[in-house]
């Protein structure tokens, strides 16, 4: 599985709006690209697709834009993914939603579709069990953590100890 520029770009949008307040607060395309340095024309193109899949809603009208469908801790960033990229799998036949027979003459004894199906029930799980609030938390405390460190003296710099 490789993250595409959509998946990446989504994924972005989807903690920013996750970030941006209480579920309903709704944020406008142009201010999450701007912050999330992202072509706006692109991200619109990403935002229907959420909605589409009913990650999202949007307000039309003055004060519009997008907002969670749902609470954070109930998106998934496997759901996200799978949207925006489709299946997790990096190879169709260890796919659950999109399995294509392959050429082995026995799936079930086939060295490489044994290791490829580990590497995408990894991916899955880890991926379908971090939910867009379980990223906020770990923000915060990357950030609150590298603010410590910003703040704690260095004790191999000179006149620090």
């Amino acid at each position: 599985m490789k993250l595409s520029k959509r998946g990446e770009y989504g994924l972005k949008a989807m903690i920013a709006l996750a970030a941006g307040g209480p579920q309903g607060t709704v944020l406008q395309v142009r201010d999450i690209a701007t912050r999330q340095q992202i072509p706006a024309k692109f991200l619109e193109q990403i935002m229907l697709m959420l909605k589409n899949a009913g990650l999202l809603q949007s307000k039309v009208g003055l004060g519009g834009g997008y907002h969670l469908a749902r609470p954070a801790n109930e998106i998934t960033l496997g759901q996200i993914v799978r949207t925006l990229d489709g299946p997790l799998a990096p190879i169709r036949c260890v796919s659950k939603t999109a399995y294509e027979r392959c050429v082995c003459p026995d799936e079930d004894t086939c060295g490489l579709r044994l290791v490829m199906l580990d590497v995408r029930n990894a991916i899955a799980d880890i991926l379908d069990n971090t939910s867009l609030e379980d990223v906020m938390v770990r923000e915060l405390a990357a950030r609150e953590a590298k603010a410590g460190a910003a703040t704690t003296p260095d004790a191999t710099r000179p006149g620090t100890s």
